[in-house]
């Protein structure tokens, strides 16, 4: 998996028995390998731009997927695996657009996600049978291709006579709504917005840091409630779930345009920060507020790289005080592994699976994902 935030490759290795809901999952081994800077720079030529050289993002496919190959390699040889014992690769690959209707408004088009690092260049690099490109059967049957999380999580993480929320905050920030009856039908998932996308951005900026630390900088600095008010102010806060976004809309146009209009240009970095910890925060809290039910009793347990945020979850925590907190650790699954984890359960799904119904709901249709590549 390497998510938008585009800190390398987390690589997990787990044994899977069952299926559905019986599926049993044991994170074996795990490495996030951190990409260089020369990998990112090569990315973001193409990330979450409409605009770029075809010809860079040709040539990428299949130099990502090669990448990931060697990169699958280098693990399992860190870990005495050898990869002939291995049955399945489950490739997210990289997303470098995503253009559900909700950002592209275009009426004779219809959602659409791009992710690059082909399968067909991972089997080969590696000999093993590779399942990739699982976003693609979730917009075919009328989703956005995200948030994937939710068959996972609802295979995984559900527990009879608990509401579990499972909050993801990688660079966008998105929520499972698993019900303590079990009901496929209830399970609910969406992104909120902004995670760690603009914090990072703007940190690496700023500070030429790759992200803030333990929250070090935002809580040197101070929230501007002007800023944040203009942040807040986008139609994607108020449209109905599920919906998907991505950096696409939350840029750094976005945030300057933001500060032009609520006049905070002069914000010091430390404030900037600061305020776009808060948005994050404030903005995963409402969204998760209104799926809650005052007379039940929730469980949230997070995970992803804003988890290691102290100003982030305190803040969550503080505008949610009637849920309990906790991380995917707790449930057995390392938090900063679980998207990794996910895509071998989607991938177990499709080999060894039946078929789950999550009812007839848009955003979550019960479809089997992941296409599959041979070695030769």
């Amino acid at each position: 998996m390497s998510g938008t935030s585009l800190d390398g490759l987390d690589v997990a290795y787990c044994r899977i028995a069952g299926s559905g809901t019986n599926t049993s999952v044991t994170l074996t081994h795990f490495a996030t390998i951190p990409y260089g800077d020369d990998i990112k720079a090569e990315i973001r030529k193409v990330f979450a731009k409409k605009e770029i050289d075809f010809q860079h993002l040709c040539l990428l496919n299949p130099w990502i997927g090669q990448l990931h190959g060697r990169l699958i390699l280098d693990c399992l040889s860190q870990w005495g695996v050898a990869p002939e014992e291995v049955d399945l690769v489950a490739s997210h690959g990289q997303t470098v657009f995503h253009a559900p209707k909700i950002l592209h408004k275009l009426d004779k088009f219809p959602n659409a996600t791009l992710q690059i690092g082909d399968g067909d260049h991972i089997a080969a690099t590696t000999g093993i049978i590779t399942l990739s490109d699982f976003r693609q059967k979730h917009t075919a049957h009328g989703g956005e291709g995200a948030p994937l999380a939710v068959y996972g999580d609802y295979f995984v993480f559900s527990k009879k006579g608990e509401n579990r929320i499972l909050l993801n905050m990688g660079g966008i920030a998105n929520f499972t709504y698993l019900p303590a009856d079990l009901d496929a039908n209830q399970v609910f998932t969406t992104d909120t917005g902004p995670g760690n996308t603009l914090i990072d951005t703007f940190t690496r900026r700023s500070f030429n840091k790759p992200f803030d630390a333990d929250g070090e900088i935002a809580a040197g600095g101070k929230v501007n409630i002007d800023l944040l008010t203009a942040l807040k102010k986008d139609t994607f806060f108020t449209a109905p779930f599920p919906k998907t976004t991505g950096p696409e809309l939350f840029s750094l146009d976005y945030v300057r345009l933001a500060q032009q209009r609520s006049q905070t240009t002069s914000l010091s970095p430390e404030d900037l920060v600061a305020t776009l910890t808060r948005f994050s925060a404030e903005t995963i809290a409402e969204a998760i507020q209104r799926v809650l039910d005052r007379n039940e009793q929730y469980h949230v347990y997070m995970s992803g790289g804003g988890m290691h945020n102290p100003v982030l979850t305190d803040a969550i925590q503080k505008l949610l005080p009637d849920c309990e907190f906790g991380r995917t650790d707790d449930l057995g699954i390392s938090g900063d592994a679980k998207e990794a984890v996910l895509f071998a359960v989607l991938a177990n799904e499709a080999v060894a699976g039946g078929e789950t119904s999550f009812g007839d709901r848009q955003g979550v249709p019960t479809v089997t994902m992941g296409k599959l590549s041979f070695p030769n």
